[in-house]
């Protein structure tokens, strides 16, 4: 089954607006940091009226993605923002503009709007295998005090996507952390991101499977350098057919420099 493609949405400029937003192959860049990542959806996740808003934390397997997959296209395009997730986009802004561009991942992300904000905020864990969620949403809750807006598997298909949509929407939830592989999460938060409803709406990847204790997180040397992705590549035979991407990504970006 398919679906149409999400309509283009505009949105409005304002306070909120990112000051500088780079271009990496047709994809917007966020030139934002942690703490100004932090700051920028606080605001938006207690601002009356409430008003959905989309976050992409970027890494090279998206931007390859995007060659063949022009919903992903849109979803990115749409976000209202962008981060840089890995090394792989900190490497290609400074060979393509020039420009360092300072890393906000999406575990960084989660696990500091938890701690800053605790008690105050309403979280929906949507993702992983049947039952990781709810042990993700538990230790979040003992951890940080949050409260847990809801909690459903990443594993339904198309057709179920309104009635997942609409069961977060009734939750009343500030953020939801979908966590549905990379690709599927950001086009379903965009397409659905009206029905989502809730103030912040982020793709997380295997965040909720971390929080659960079900995948362990990168080893601090790992993080600080950048390079988690292939500290997980080398000791996971599932992501082995993953690494042909960002060997496409090098070439991809050393071809658009030489192309300049």
């Amino acid at each position: 089954m398919t679906r149409p493609q999400p309509t283009a949405q505009s949105h409005p400029a304002g306070p909120s607006s990112p000051a500088e937003r780079l271009t990496l192959f047709d994809l917007p860049l966020d030139v934002i940091d942690l703490e100004g990542t932090l700051a920028r959806l606080g605001g938006w996740m207690f601002r009356a009226p409430r008003a959905p808003h989309t976050v992409v934390t970027l890494n090279p397997e998206y931007i390859v993605q995007t060659r063949n997959r022009p919903d992903l296209v849109a979803a990115v395009q749409e976000a209202d923002l962008v981060t840089a997730d890995g090394i792989g986009i900190v490497w290609a802004a400074r060979q393509l503009h020039g420009r360092e561009v300072p890393r906000a991942p999406g575990y960084d992300i989660v696990k500091g709007l938890m701690a800053r904000h605790g008690a105050e905020l309403r979280v929906f864990f949507l993702g992983a295998r049947p039952g990781v969620a709810e042990q993700a949403a538990q230790n979040a809750a003992r951890d940080y005090g949050i409260g847990v807006a809801g909690v459903h598997h990443g594993y339904f298909d198309l057709p179920e996507d309104r009635r997942v949509a609409e069961l977060v929407g009734a939750s009343g939830a500030h953020l939801v952390l979908t966590g549905m592989g990379g690709g599927r999460q950001e086009t379903f938060n965009q397409y659905w991101r009206q029905v989502l409803g809730a103030p912040v709406i982020i793709g997380c990847g295997g965040v909720i499977d971390v929080f659960a204790g079900t995948a362990d997180l990168a080893p601090t040397w790992t993080r600080k350098l950048g390079v988690e992705f292939l500290w997980r590549v080398g000791l996971d035979r599932k992501r082995w057919n993953r690494a042909p991407r960002l060997a496409q990504f090098v070439r991809m970006v050393r071809a658009e420099r030489k192309r300049r």
